[in-house]
């Protein structure tokens, strides 16, 4: 978390306050593994320049700053990339949540958890960046300099054909959730989406990605899609820290049909689902739909 749907769902919602904007100032916290960009260097590169375009390539957001400069932001498992004017309790710590009555509407201050902080030209809301575990991550690329992790990318998972997934299992041990979870052959993937596509397929995570057939690779991309393209529609899945850049929760996590119900009954034969271990990840799927 988040996954290419809730990145997607933060670049469509933020674009409005950034794209064709200037940067006025920016605010960072102390130097930490969050910023690949030392703080004061993001600093000086970013202020004056204008966002012309806001991007996402996999799960990372890239805005281009013009003259070839590039922004990169990653989410990481508990980034949250949001309008000052977003009220939501997910922006709350747990003992805070815990303080407020469900009807309770908290407009978010900025703790020392918020690490990049812009203002931009006008009278617009500012952005926020937060991480309260730093796996997010910020790095200014300079104009024709490469970044190791775009170049490692593969096919973006909304693109992805069973073609292409069906050549890169050729001959390999591993399962094909681990191929799955592979950026750099399904940009954008991670734990959620693949246990979603992989039951929409009817095929087990943990079965060698060998042993996968040329149409099981087509049923697998189109469940893949289908789940992606549903998640956009219901802005992503908000089931520990994500939140949209206005505040708002997704609402994937309400049409999950196996990750995340270990014990429940399948929504299809009424088996309950399993939980293991695959790809050093947890888990799920039902024993009687997929094989």
């Amino acid at each position: 978390m988040p996954e290419l749907p809730e990145v997607e769902t933060t670049r469509r919602r933020i674009a409005p306050l950034l794209v064709g904007r200037r940067i006025e100032s920016v605010e960072t916290t102390r130097p930490s593994y969050f910023f690949l960009t030392p703080p004061e260097q993001l600093r000086r590169s970013l202020v004056g320049r204008r966002v012309e375009a806001l991007d996402r390539a996999g799960k990372y957001l890239v805005a281009d700053l013009g003259g070839g400069d590039r922004l990169l932001l990653h989410l990481g498992m508990t980034g949250q990339l949001f309008s000052s004017e977003a009220t939501s309790v997910r922006l709350l710590s747990a003992t805070a949540r815990a303080s407020l009555p469900p009807e309770a509407q908290h407009r978010f201050e900025p703790d020392e958890h918020t690490h990049l902080r812009l203002t931009l030209e006008g009278r617009g809301p500012r952005v926020f960046f937060r991480d309260v575990r730093k796996f997010g991550k910020v790095q200014w690329i300079a104009a024709g300099e490469d970044n190791a992790r775009l170049d490692r990318l593969g096919t973006d998972a909304l693109e992805l054909d069973g073609q292409a997934l069906f050549r890169a299992c050729r001959g390999r041990r591993v399962a094909i959730k681990a191929m799955l979870l592979d950026q750099s052959v399904a940009a954008g993937v991670g734990n959620i989406y693949a246990d979603e596509a992989l039951f929409l397929a009817g095929v087990r995570p943990g079965r060698a990605a060998g042993r996968v057939t040329r149409r099981e690779c087509d049923a697998i991309c189109a469940g893949l899609h289908r789940v992606l393209e549903r998640s956009i529609e219901t802005g992503g899945s908000s089931i520990s820290d994500y939140v949209a850049p206005d505040g708002a929760d997704g609402g994937y996590q309400d049409e999950r049909r196996v990750y995340g119900r270990k014990g429940e009954p399948c929504l299809v034969c009424g088996d309950p689902i399993r939980r293991r271990i695959v790809a050093q990840r947890s888990t799920h799927y039902c024993a009687r739909c997929q094989r």
